[in-house]
Parts: C-alpha cells; sequence; structure tokens
C-alpha cells in the first residue's frame, strides 16, 4: 500500500504566521483555540534538521501537539529555529544556540504586544531545539503574563552523549537512524516517509556547537528559574542516561526546584511522531497544568 500524501504546510486549523520584525523575522505554525482568549502559549521547538510539521501529527492526526493543546484551550507556536525556513535567507549559516534564544525572546515579545497569551509562556523543545530552549529559559522573564514563562518541557535533550552518539562529526554525517529513531515498530505506518517532507538542511553555526554541548549544559542548567522536566524515551539512544547521569543532570538547575525526570515506555528519540506521542503530549500539558496552579487566578 502506498503512504498517504504528506504536505509541509499548515492544514486543519493551524496557520503559518511570522514572528518579530525586521531583518532577521521566523516562520511559525500556529494553532489557536476555537472560542476565547487562550490560556496560555505553548511555544514547541523543532529538532536538528526538522521543522515545525513535527508537531502536527505529519501521519496520524491524534499524535498531534498542536490539536490537543489548542482543544485544551492554548494557542501553540511551533517556531521555526534561526537558520530554518524563513530565516534561512537571512541567516545561512544560523545562529549559536545563545543567539537563537535571543532571537526568539524577541519574537516572543512581538507577538505578546499583538496577541493574548493568557497567564504566560510554556516552552517545549526537542533535542537540539530543547538546547536553543533551555538558553531561552535562561533569559530574563518577568511577572506580567506577556513577559512571564510558566515552565519548560525539554524532551530528548541530556547532558552526555552516548558512547554511541559521542564520535563527532561521523555519527552526524551518517548512520544515526538508531539513535533518531530506535526500534520501528514505535512508529505509525509510513512515518519515515512522511517524515522526508519536515526535514532541512543544519546551520553550520548550530552543527559547530553540537560537540561542546556537554561542557556548557552546566551553566546554561544553572540559569533556569522557572519549574523544569525532562523527558526521554524508553529507547533514547543519544544521551546517558543512567541513574546518576539523570541525578547529576537534574541537580544542574540550582535556581529552581528539582526537575521532574520521565522515562516515555515504548518510546525513541522523536517522541512526537511515535505511537506514544499523545502519552507524552498529555503528560506534557500535565505539567502545564502543574505550572498554570501557581499563577494567580486573576491571570489565569
Amino acid at each position: 500500500m502506498s503512504a498517504p500524501p504528506v504536505s509541509s504546510v499548515p492544514t486543519d486549523g493551524v496557520e503559518r504566521i511570522v514572528l518579530g520584525r525586521g531583518r532577521h523575522r521566523l516562520g511559525a505554525w500556529r494553532a489557536a483555540p476555537v472560542t476565547g482568549s487562550p490560556r496560555a502559549v505553548l511555544v514547541a521547538v523543532h529538532g536538528r534538521a526538522m521543522s515545525p510539521g513535527y508537531f502536527a501529527g505529519p501521519v496520524a492526526p491524534h499524535t498531534s501537539l498542536l490539536a490537543l493543546a489548542s482543544s485544551l484551550g492554548h494557542t501553540v507556536l511551533a517556531v521555526e529555529r534561526p537558520g530554518y525556513g524563513l530565516s534561512r535567507s537571512s541567516l545561512p549559516l544560523g545562529l549559536p544556540l545563545a543567539d537563537q534564544a535571543l532571537l526568539l525572546r524577541r519574537a516572543m515579545a512581538d507577538y505578546a504586544d499583538q496577541h493574548p497569551v493568557g497567564a504566560g509562556f510554556f516552552l517545549v523543545g526537542h533535542s537540539d531545539g530543547g538546547k536553543t530552549a533551555l538558553y531561552l529559559a535562561g533569559e530574563q522573564w518577568g511577572e506580567t503574563p506577556a513577559e512571564r514563562l510558566l515552565g519548560l518541557d525539554l524532551n530528548g535533550c541530556g547532558w552526555h552523549y552516548s558512547p554511541a552518539a559521542a564520535h563527532f562529526p561521523d555519527t552526524l554525517n551518517g548512520g544515526a537512524g538508531q539513535l533518531n529513531w530506535g526500534p520501528l515498530r514505535l512508529y505509525p505506518g509510513s512515518t519515515f516517509h512522511a517524515s522526508r517532507a519536515l526535514l532541512r538542511d543544519v546551520p553550520a553555526a548550530e552543527e559547530a556547537e553540537t560537540a561542546h554541548w556537554p561542557a556548557r549544559f552546566p551553566a546554561v542548567a544553572a540559569r533556569v528559574r522557572c519549574p523544569v522536566r525532562l523527558t526521554f524515551g524508553e529507547h533514547e539512544g543519544w544521551w546517558r542516561l543512567d541513574r546518576d547521569e539523570m541525578a547529576a543532570m537534574a541537580a544542574c538547575f540550582t535556581r529552581t526546584r528539582p526537575p521532574v525526570v520521565e522515562r516515555v515506555p515504548e518510546a525513541g528519540h522523536n517522541l512526537s511522531l511515535g505511537l506514544a506521542a499523545p502519552l507524552y503530549h498529555l503528560r506534557a500539558l500535565a505539567f502545564l497544568e502543574e505550572c498554570l496552579a501557581t499563577v494567580p487566578t486573576s491571570v489565569r
């Protein structure tokens, strides 16, 4: 049976928008609640060589984070990171992770100037997008909804690379299929055909930073003040995830409460494309609910 046609453009209540002003504007896919103002704005940050459609359930609609979160009253912005998509022409080499975060922060502030954001922003970052999200969470945030960061869910983003992933640049240039996916049974049929429409070239500035991440993680994590959740699939291959490693990783977050660290059963690195996506997304949104519970009722 042939694979169903896959579109790389938003459909079914998801629209393409532009974030920010000036030369380096960013593309995004937005899904908004059908009625009323959003309870919060969830900003989903895609991983290495990916695009916003990663979060849109490209094969199985029930795996879409955009659809689920918007049905629960949140606006979702699945952003194109700097150097991807719309900004590729003005940033052909991309930007280092910290500079990506600065540009995203400005784009979010611009969005808040023009649109309701409910109680504030909540970040979901996957893989290398999780690295950018971690830098972003360490930026200056305030107490008003437009300046408030409610929480951060990192998935598929750890501290030290596993032995199988540590041989840069060889692993990145080829042979990383098992690390990216894990067992094929973890994904809906036609996922691998569909994922081709999601793939993008990796900007050079981003690629150059990959091997330096383990040295930078502790300082980046120590700047974060919002609640944090660290999520990994049971079959995650990129990162060291033994008990001591996960405890040490959580201990790096010295300015916030100890992070929740969870493993999703029957899931690989690409959590939002797998059969376990609804389970992961529901857990991430439950964490958002916990974060919202700490916000004064007058702004919820």
